[in-house]
């Protein structure tokens, strides 16, 4: 039986506790709500990451941490690899896993609806890396789709 410090507390954060003082991806926003920053001891970071309709994110990686992602809304296209050759789409409902150290970029495929997801990193602080978009040669001409 495991025993739980009387110090242990449940921590609701509501919206306008989110904290935009995370590092931050050009064409994206990352919002913390689990972070040493707002006075909450954790393991793992939480937060939420959106994308404006028919924007992309610069190409980058979270160093050391996994991410695990679920799609509150909208569809995006997730580039990924060394060069970004390679793809995957991700819709409302879907999981997504980022290994970590790779390079990644993701794509929102809807010119009226951003997409939102529920992030978490497997460090109490998020870690980003942008990259230059030349570590891609192709990275900004990727347009969105008319998808939606």
């Amino acid at each position: 039986m495991t025993v739980t410090s009387m110090n242990s507390s449940v921590h609701v954060v509501s919206p306008d506790r989110f904290d935009l003082g995370t590092t931050q991806t050009p064409g994206s926003e990352r919002r913390a709500a689990i972070d040493p920053a707002l006075g909450i001891p954790s393991a793992i970071w939480g937060g939420l990451f959106e994308v404006k309709p028919g924007s992309r994110t610069g190409v980058h990686h979270h160093g050391n941490q996994e991410t695990i992602a679920f799609v509150l809304s909208g569809v995006c296209e997730i580039r990924w690899g060394a060069r970004g050759e390679f793809v995957a789409h991700a819709e409302a409902g879907d999981f997504i896993h980022v290994p970590a150290f790779l390079p990644h970029m993701e794509s929102n495929l809807s010119k009226v609806w951003p997409f939102r997801w529920v992030v978490v990193r497997s460090t109490p602080t998020p870690i980003v890396v942008n990259l230059p978009d030349t570590v891609w040669p192709d990275a900004g001409t990727v347009p969105p789709s008319d998808v939606i």
